[in-house]
């Protein structure tokens, strides 16, 4: 069955960018010139995505009409000559019905927050994508993903291997040697301690489940931090059904974290037709001065 809808959980408050997330949601911060969340949803509809499932809370109306017409501002840019602005803009719209919101109503975790999209997804496989999880690369990760579900027809997680001293902030993978990049999950562990974890392979914000997953999410056992994590409901899933760990072509960006945000915007500047000549003349004259 081909992968059609994919759930993004926007929900969150995004505290750790207060104050710039008091009154924006932190999936409209921008990387160079477009919101976070916007390079996620080109992903999904770069690699075949026909509905979009977003998972909010309060506070996300910015989000909501990020993605929907702005006629006002359309008919100033076509009166104004603004034909490639006006072109951009509304290209961010996608075809009525592709988006479909549905609420979190408690902050009860990135488990809960699939679980809330069940009925819109059905029986069927679906995507999850963590816009926070920005990756660079020419192939979107969710497509290779897909390619390789074709394959496997399984669930499977997005991977990378982290620093020993950091498999506290992921969850960290127990996995069987890889097949072409691809290994096959015995275990997992949500933020283990370094002297805990089984190794150091870590699962990054892109996902492919069968709806099998629902039926553990819907259990709401609450895991680490009180929270209904997707972890265990994977781990649960285990019991059940295999589930792949695929190690992604590209370079990822932690845009959850401070630091992260910043090299994804340096990173992605430096791609940027417009600046990145500008940008790297002063950051070369940075380099000299220090």
């Amino acid at each position: 069955m081909k992968i059609k809808k994919a759930i993004f959980p926007v929900a969150g408050l995004g505290t750790r960018f207060l104050p710039a997330t008091k009154a924006m949601p932190k999936e409209m911060l921008p990387v160079v010139d477009k919101p976070i969340i916007q390079y996620a949803v080109e992903e999904a509809l770069a690699s075949g995505i026909e509905q979009l499932i977003f998972v909010t809370g309060g506070g996300k109306t910015a989000l909501e009409n990020h993605f929907d017409r702005s006629y006002e501002l359309e008919d100033t840019l076509r009166k104004r000559g603004k034909d490639d602005l006006l072109q951009t803009i509304e290209s961010l719209v996608p075809k009525s019905g592709t988006i479909v919101y549905t609420r979190q109503s408690e902050p009860l975790g990135l488990g809960h927050a699939i679980w809330c999209a069940r009925d819109i997804v059905g029986d069927e496989p679906f995507a999850v994508l963590l816009a926070d999880d920005l990756i660079q690369n020419d192939v979107p990760v969710l497509h290779q993903m897909i390619n390789e579900f074709d394959r496997l027809r399984a669930s499977m997680v997005a991977i990378f291997e982290v620093p020993k001293e950091e498999t506290s902030k992921y969850g960290i993978l127990e996995a069987e040697p890889a097949h072409n990049g691809t290994v096959r999950i015995k275990s997992m562990i949500e933020k283990p301690d370094p002297a805990e974890a089984p190794s150091n392979l870590a699962a990054i914000g892109r996902y492919i489940f069968t709806p099998k997953i629902f039926d553990y999410l819907g259990m709401h056992k609450k895991g680490a931090g009180g929270e209904i994590q997707l972890t265990d409901a994977m781990v649960a899933l285990l019991e059940d059904q295999p589930i792949f760990g695929y190690r992604f072509k590209g370079t990822r960006f932690d845009c959850g974290d401070k630091a992260g945000f910043q090299m994804a915007n340096l990173a992605f500047a430096l791609e940027h037709p417009e600046i990145r000549d500008t940008l790297k003349e002063y950051i070369n004259t940075q380099v000299h001065k220090n």
